[in-house]
Parts: structure tokens; C-alpha cells; sequence
């Protein structure tokens, strides 16, 4: 058995505000919904190259740091400074790191921790 792909799904208390945040921060398109006419109970986006999921649930625990969402960017500035006018908070402004990549650490609406990188030449990702 070979692993084809990775598919995060996140949980949100307030589904349309998340997606809507992730179409302006990320340019990210809506290519799947399901639930009734009156509301999304999930909603698949094309971010890129990559697929992120988000399911509604009412009763959606806060976000934690176990785990983190990474994207690679062409320009971490320019991706950082979408996030932060579509309403993301930062926990780290874009810097240079030691191995050789620009990394910004913020958080999305629902207290996510997400990594914005431009991968470092030969390094892979």
C-alpha cells in the first residue's frame, strides 16, 4: 500500500466565515459542497495544488497546537499581508530561516496555526 495524497479537513464552529477567509487570505476556490439548501455541513477548496477540507460542527473544540497547516507560497510578504487584511492574525512575521526559507507563522479566524514558506532552492517541500 502506497500513500497518494494528504487531505487535512479542519472543523469550524462558523463554516461560511472560514471558507470565506480562505478564499480572500489564499485565493482558495470552493470545488465541492454538501449539506441542505439553508447551509454548508462541508465544503472541499482547491488551494493551489493542494485540497483542504472544512466540515461545520457546532460543537468544534477549540484549535490547538498539535498540529499545524503548511503551505508553500510563491511570495510569503504578499500571502502574509492577504492573511492579515482577510482578518488572520500573525504569530511570526515573515523572516528568513537558518535552512534557508522565508517562513511567516499566523492563524486563521478559528485559531489554526498555519506555516506561509517559499521553499528554499534544491530543498523540496
Amino acid at each position: 500500500m502506497a500513500v497518494r495524497s494528504l487531505f487535512p479537513i479542519l472543523v469550524s464552529r462558523d463554516l461560511p466565515r472560514l471558507v470565506s477567509f480562505y478564499e480572500h487570505a489564499l485565493h482558495a476556490r470552493v470545488t465541492y459542497r454538501f449539506g441542505s439548501a439553508d447551509e454548508d455541513d462541508y465544503v472541499s477548496l482547491a488551494v493551489g495544488e493542494a485540497s483542504l477540507g472544512m466540515g461545520r460542527d457546532p460543537q468544534a473544540p477549540p484549535a490547538s497546537d498539535r498540529i499545524a497547516l503548511w503551505f508553500y507560497v510563491d511570495d510569503v510578504d504578499a500571502v502574509y499581508a492577504r492573511w492579515m487584511s482577510a482578518g488572520g492574525d500573525t504569530v511570526q512575521a515573515p523572516s528568513d530561516m537558518p535552512w534557508g526559507e522565508r517562513v511567516a507563522q499566523v492563524r486563521d479566524p478559528d485559531g489554526n496555526l498555519v506555516n506561509l514558506g517559499v521553499e528554499a532552492s534544491g530543498t523540496g517541500g
